[in-house]
């Protein structure tokens, strides 16, 4: 049974257009219908470049968002129709790390105070020892050595393992990670990183995990949703979809990733403004295989392998009609 379930998620904000911008306002579809599952202890990762929707597809699936349409079921019930009692229990059982801890941990608390404040929003106040044990969850032992400290006495790493700290004290089932580790040296994202995969194991947590970089979904996570401009463009297993990409801008991501020994992919032009997305397919005006039905027509999902599900005209792998349209310039 899956733990959380994401259906046509969609999330817009509010833009002020123009020198009547008082008085009209038109609206950024940041996600546009977006879905996924993420089963009990499984790792979901959302893959994309800056600007693509998936920090805003994790705060929408803690309720944290308004124009916020669709469905977001955790374990059955929908976070966004939630009351308030509903979801105030529903927050002790999902929590998020930020990508930034200097700028996610407030300066003027103490260590003690970051972590033990879920605790006391959610009433459990006296609780030391749950304190101390999700310091040592997090790696940072002896704990009593960290409690009295400010996040300023502390290294990126110990200041992001403090934030990790608070995100379990309350022993959550979901965990949202946004970019937690692209701040950090690389010596110490790789313990973060192993730190993630430990805290499963050992909570039998679930992760929605955003990142843009590919090499850290293929090491912690079970699925990958590639996004670009508020689509998810490709989805499935990690392996297959890291392996095997069906969607021209996969491929793209993949060849210019650290280490791939693929040939390099250089696509042409900028992302387009979201607030005037392009008509058909979002990603036809950079798209080196792109053809005039895809500036007319919004591609369907399809299963193109099993679980393996790729929103394009035209896959890779060969799989193409020879009596399709010759392809014509996208200007």
């Amino acid at each position: 049974m899956s733990l959380l379930e994401v259906r046509e998620l969609t999330v817009a904000y509010p833009v002020a257009v123009g020198l009547s911008a008082f008085f009209s306002r038109r609206y950024l579809v940041a996600v546009d219908h977006v879905s996924f599952s993420l089963p009990e202890g499984g790792t979901l990762a959302l893959v994309g470049e800056s600007g693509c929707g998936k920090s805003s597809t994790g705060l929408a699936v803690l309720g944290l968002l308004e124009h916020v349409e669709g469905e977001v079921l955790f374990r059955g019930r929908d976070v966004l129709r939630m009351r308030e009692k509903e979801r105030r229990e529903f927050r002790r059982h999902a929590q998020i790390v930020f990508q930034d801890p200097y700028e996610s941990l407030n300066p003027k608390m103490r260590v003690r105070t970051i972590v033990g404040e879920p605790l006391a929003i959610h009433r459990r106040r006296g609780e030391t020892g749950r304190l101390k044990e999700a310091l040592e969850l997090a790696g940072l032992s002896p704990p009593e050595y960290f409690l009295d400290k400010y996040p300023h006495e502390l290294s990126g790493g110990e200041r992001q393992r403090v934030a990790i700290a608070a995100a379990v004290v309350l022993q959550p089932k979901l965990l949202i990670l946004d970019e937690p580790v692209s701040n950090l040296d690389v010596s110490i994202k790789a313990g973060i990183m192993n730190l993630f995969r430990d805290l499963q194991d050992q909570l039998g947590l679930s992760y929605l995990f955003i990142t843009h970089d590919l090499a850290d979904a293929f090491f912690l996570a079970d699925e990958v949703a590639v996004m670009y401009l508020g689509v998810a463009v490709e989805k499935g297993e990690t392996d297959e979809v890291l392996s095997h990409p069906l969607h021209p801008y996969t491929e793209a991501l993949l060849s210019v990733a650290p280490g791939s020994g693929r040939e390099k992919l250089i696509l042409a032009g900028d992302v387009p403004d979201p607030l005037h997305p392009p008509p058909g397919c979002r990603f036809h005006p950079r798209c080196p295989r792109a053809r005039g039905r895809c500036s007319e027509e919004v591609p369907p999902e399809v299963e193109a392998a099993p679980g393996h599900r790729v929103r394009c005209f035209y896959v890779s792998r060969g799989e193409r009609d020879p009596h399709l349209e010759e392809p014509k310039p996208i200007h």
